[in-house]
């Protein structure tokens, strides 16, 4: 039942790094230059950030089976578009396409694990989940580059548009929104709520630093994916299934990294930001180095330094339950979507001008008809990747220590206010105030994907995830 969504959510992350490999035959195709190709990637981020919050709301109210059927049946139409596409209007909107059947791939994946599942299995197949995603990347990598070096791009995108559709038809026949006899969840609320909830997420100033942080963070990872292989394609001199080999290295260790970051983080240190600070540092570190030996470092210590940039880059995974800590609870679910748009806007705002920024250091050479860059343009690109490191680095220090524990109710103490429905008994009055307090609050369980009632007497509810 997981896995058809889950399978998905494989190919939705596929799509993501997928234009890396195909740069140069984009190029040749198209005739279009860096920014072009920045452009398009980003176009799968502004229309997966557009329907983000929306995602969540649509799968409450109409049910996993239909909406992620749906969103499989959409993402492989994107592909088929750009299979066809003849020109670069019909490439961005298969683009656009895709990603918007993307969205609601993941938030499918997680209502299946908490409607199908034993709470205590959750975060095993949250884990297990995200682990997936990554494992689409990786298979935007070596797999990729050998597809296309055999069936050439389009017949490639042709392929993984078949195997969408095989899953839209498999998720539509056999996942079913809840086991037989169990009563429906309970409706989303309306979306003038969600809209509310969120506009007090975005006034509270310790949502932004994880937000920038990780707006910074992507915005590194995702011009990496897409420039890495053609650096080593034009400065190394390697074929693309060769330089997708290469490539595959991050991948491989943030398979391990993410899981292994967020128990270290909830189990062994109970912090927050001191892990989240210290992967940041380090990863800039790593990008130095990057930088430091860029175009000469040999092949091995290469694929050696790309591992240990993915493994220190697994500290994104904690920005989720950083945001989730220091806001409402009840609004946890609003406050992980709105850190995470900030990765989203990232990538969308940054490959576009990082293209230019390589293109306006092309010295007019053309191999086998794609624009080739010389080593200063790159060294000029991933300079700024590695800026957008340092700034993630100290949005950092201004994250909050939550210590995996809801921490809204300090930051309102600290002001001088009080948490609503907290430190009063049911049914009492607010001093100086003829208001009564409710007897029962709802809150968000993201763990469960669903909401649950909860006495505003008995704290917070302990089936709130602390970890990611």
């Amino acid at each position: 039942m997981w896995s058809i969504p889950a399978w998905l959510f494989m190919l939705a992350f596929f799509h993501r790094p997928a234009p890396g490999v195909i740069t140069k035959e984009l190029m040749q195709s198209f005739d279009i230059s860096g920014t072009v190709v920045g452009l398009l990637s980003a176009t799968y981020f502004y229309s997966y950030a557009a329907l983000m919050v929306p995602a969540g709301l649509f799968i409450d109210t109409f049910g996993v089976r239909r909406i992620v059927a749906l969103g499989g049946l959409v993402m492989g139409l994107g592909a088929v578009a750009m299979a066809a596409a003849w020109s670069e209007a019909p490439l961005f909107a298969g683009r656009f396409i895709v990603g918007l059947g993307a969205t609601v791939t993941f938030v499918g994946a997680l209502k299946v694990a908490a409607v199908w599942f034993p709470p205590s299995r959750f975060g095993t197949l949250s884990a297990i989940s995200a682990a997936v995603g990554v494992l689409g990347a990786l298979l935007a990598t070596a797999p990729w580059a050998w597809l296309v070096a055999r069936a050439g791009w389009r017949a490639a995108f042709a392929v993984v548009a078949g195997l969408t559709f095989v899953g839209a038809v498999l998720c539509y026949a056999i996942v079913r929104d809840a086991p037989a006899g169990t009563a429906r969840a309970e409706a989303s609320p309306p979306f003038s709520a969600v809209l509310r909830g969120t506009v007090r997420v975005l006034a509270n100033p310790h949502t932004w630093p994880p937000f920038v942080a990780f707006f910074f963070m992507y915005a590194a990872v995702g011009n990496m994916m897409l420039w890495f292989i053609p650096y080593l394609r034009d400065v190394y001199g390697m074929v693309t299934t060769e330089a997708a080999l290469y490539a595959t290295a991050t991948s491989l260790a943030l398979l391990a990294a993410g899981p292994l970051t967020g128990w270290l983080s909830d189990r062994v240190l109970a912090r927050r930001k001191l892990p989240y600070l210290g992967l940041a540092v380090a990863y800039l570190g790593t990008w130095l180095v990057f930088l430091a030996t860029l175009g000469w470092l040999p092949p091995g210590p290469l694929y050696a330094l790309l591992f240990v940039m993915g493994a220190v880059g697994g500290g994104f995974v904690l920005t989720w339950p950083i945001a989730r800590e220091v806001n409402p609870p009840e609004l946890a679910g609003v406050a992980v979507a709105v850190a995470n748009l900030g990765g989203f806007l990232g990538a969308a705002l940054t490959q576009g001008p990082l293209g230019a920024v390589l293109d306006a250091r092309w010295t007019g050479v053309i191999a086998q008809g794609a624009r080739a860059y010389p080593v200063e343009a790159y060294r000029a690109a991933f300079t700024i990747c590695a800026a957008f490191v340092l700034l993630s680095a100290v949005a950092a220090l201004f994250v909050r220590e939550t210590r995996g524990r809801n921490v809204y109710a300090e930051i309102l103490a600290s002001r001088g206010l009080a948490l609503a429905g907290h430190g009063t008994a049911s049914g009492e009055r607010r001093a100086g105030s003829g208001e009564r307090m409710p007897r029962a609050s709802f809150w968000l369980n993201l763990s469960r994907c669903r909401l649950i009632r909860q006495s505003p007497t008995r704290g917070y509810p302990s089936s709130v995830p602390r970890d990611a």
